[in-house]
Order: C-alpha cells, then structure tokens, then sequence
C-alpha cells in the first residue's frame, strides 16, 4: 500500500511538472534540472577526477489487460535504479547503480546490483568493462530500456534474451573503423543478486555492426548481428538456449523509421527451438510526439516453446507455440528519452497446441512514466 499510494504521488506530481513546462515550452528548465544530478566537474587536463554525477532511472505504470482467459490492471512502480557514474583520469569510469523495488514495504527495497563495473577507454574507439554490466543482445535487448520507443520490450526479446541483463563479466567495444563496430563478451552465468562468477557456467557474446547511412544517404541505416554461445547448465540465470543468433536493423529517415529483429535459438532441456520477427515502423509527428507501431510473431518448434511477456503472464502463466501481437503506441517526449511518457494499445493472441493453459487472446494497455538521469 505505501508503494501503490507512493506511485500516485510522484506520477501525479510528475504529470502536473510535465504539463505546465510543456505549456511554456520551456526545455531549459529540464535542463537546469537535471544538471543537479552532477556532483562534480572538473575538464583540466591535470585532474584526477573530471565528473561524478548520480545516475537512475524510475519508470511506473498503469496497466489494464482483458482477455478471454481472464483479466489484470494495476498501477505500480515499473523500474526504480538509483547510483553513481565516475569518470577519471587516464579514461577510466566507475559505475555502479542498484535496483530497488518501490513496491515493497521501506524496509524490502534493494533487489540487486545492476551496474557494478570498472570501464577503461584506452582509445578513443575502443572500451573494455570489467565486472557486473549489461549483456545486451536483440533489437530491445541491446537496447537500454531509457530508449525504448515502447512501454515494454517486445515478446521476441523476452523469450531469447538473458532478461536478467546484468552480469559478471568481461567485454569489449569499439569501432576499428568507420562503417564497423564490434562487441564481445565472456559472462558467468552465475544468479547473484550482486557479483558472482561460480555459481554456474557460462556464456559469450559477439556482436558486430554495419552503417550504410553514408552510402544510401539515410540518416541511419544499421544492421547489426549477433550470436550467444550459452553453456549448459540447470543453475543457470539465463534463457534455455545454447545459441541465439538475432538480426536487428535500424533504418531513420527524417520524421519516418523503421527498426526489424529476425532471431532464433536453440533450445535445451524442455524448452523447444524458437524462432521470431518483429517489425517496428514509427514516425515523429513533431519533436516531441511519435507514434509508434509493432508486429511481433513467434513460434516454436514443439508444444510450450513460447511465454507471454510481463503483464499478459499474469492473466495467465501457461505457455504455447505460436504467438501473435499487434501493437499501437504514442510517445510524449517532454524532454527528450530523459523524460518521456508512453502509452500502447495491443491485441496478443497466443495458440496453445498442447491445450494445458497456454491459450491467450485479448488486448492490453500500457501507460507510463518513464525518467532518468
């Protein structure tokens, strides 16, 4: 109840803000605002510490579900992370950030570590992270959720991705040169809430990049692939695949974009193989106002491959083999990604072969506040 009475506050406190400087359209406010959120800043050459600055993100959400198996609404916290980024001398940072459960009574907050890393660019193309970081892979896996263009990630991310997203590991990014960028990372797949390596196996990731935008005269034209070697393990805080292979594309011409995912992996244990699509199109009414659409398909090779993302496993928690979602959405940029509220209508119907409580069909609503800083 504290959590549920909290939220109300602060998304109504957050909406009044949001309507009147959107009324005088004043973004310079926005930005004296969040400027609080650096500490410290130092830009001579000779310093051994050029920025601390606290970083988070708290997105809540109000979220109405009606299918023919029965119905969910509630209005609750989405994410809360609150933490620090440091930034040194010789291109090393430090950042480590928390994630807490709002929901929970005061003294239950603290969920887990989320980053918890030590970074060094020893050039200016070229990074490596060491510890607790995000393995991120599919088009809404490697994407942060503070840049989503929808309330939730897409259903095809949720099925393929490690949705813990944070592990203990090391990788590296760069871009050797112009059109190409890489990443590569080895990660233990170890569930601790905190910095774990032997608490099960492994996996790697290898992802690589190529910009056209140059060549087709686009404003952005990436493709990007990426492949996930994940050692067996029933310990494991990962998906039951051993190979996810997931490729994405980004294509933005003006107001109009596009963005693509086709992945699949190989399941093991009781999870079958699975494939998926999704087409995103989008376009931006004006700065501050996008409309958004999504189809999402998957399917899988044997009786209960699929689940159902968030919000529709709490109608139902069954699992089928083909699955189908429709997806319209409105995006409110107060102030840019920082600051934004989003709100998507969506038809999902889920076939459930195995006839044993996977069957889902009926439509959604999401709406929420999303900030970070």
């Amino acid at each position: 109840m504290v959590g549920r009475a909290s939220l109300k506050l602060s998304l109504s406190w957050l909406l009044i803000g949001a309507a009147s400087v959107q009324a005088y359209g004043v973004e310079s406010d926005y930005e004296r605002i969040w400027q609080h959120a650096v500490l410290y800043e130092n830009a001579a050459s000779d310093a051994w510490l050029n920025r601390f600055a606290l970083s988070g993100r708290a997105q809540g959400d109000y979220v109405w579900f009606d299918a023919d198996e029965g119905d969910y609404d509630d209005l609750r916290w989405r994410r809360f992370r609150f933490g620090f980024t440091g930034d040194f001398a010789n291109n090393l940072k430090i950042q480590v950030e928390g994630d807490f459960d709002l929901n929970n009574s005061p003294g239950d907050l603290y969920n887990r570590l989320t980053d918890a890393y030590l970074g060094w660019r020893w050039h200016p193309d070229h990074q490596i992270k060491l510890l607790k970081h995000s393995a991120g892979f599919t088009l809404d896996g490697y994407t942060s959720s503070k840049q989503l263009l929808t309330p939730e990630r897409n259903n095809l991310t949720n099925n393929l991705w490690f949705t813990a997203e944070y592990f203990t590991g090391a990788s590296l990014a760069g871009k050797p040169e112009k059109r190409w960028s890489y990443k590569a990372g080895l990660f233990a797949s170890d569930d601790s809430d905190e910095i774990g390596i032997d608490g099960a196996s492994y996996f790697t990731l290898v992802s690589t990049s190529y910009d056209m935008a140059t060549d087709l005269g686009l404003d952005t034209a990436l493709v990007n692939l990426d492949y996930v070697y994940n050692d067996k393990d029933p310990r494991a805080n990962t998906r039951n695949f051993s190979h996810v292979v997931s490729l994405s594309s980004r294509w933005e011409q003006g107001n109009w974009g596009v963005w693509s995912d086709l992945s699949a992996g190989d399941g093991y244990y009781a999870q079958s193989d699975l494939w998926g699509v999704v087409l995103m199109p989008f376009y931006s009414l004006s700065k501050r106002t996008q409309l958004v659409a999504r189809y999402t398909h998957l399917d899988s090779d044997s009786d209960n491959g699929v689940r159902l993302n968030r919000y529709e496993s709490s109608v139902i928690s069954g699992r089928g083999d083909d699955y189908s979602e429709y997806f319209m959405g409105l995006n409110l940029f107060f102030y840019g990604h920082r600051f934004k509220w989003q709100t998507g209508l969506q038809y999902t119907r889920m076939k459930d072969n195995a006839d044993d409580g996977g069957e889902y069909d009926g439509w959604g609503l999401t709406s929420g506040l999303r900030i970070y800083w």
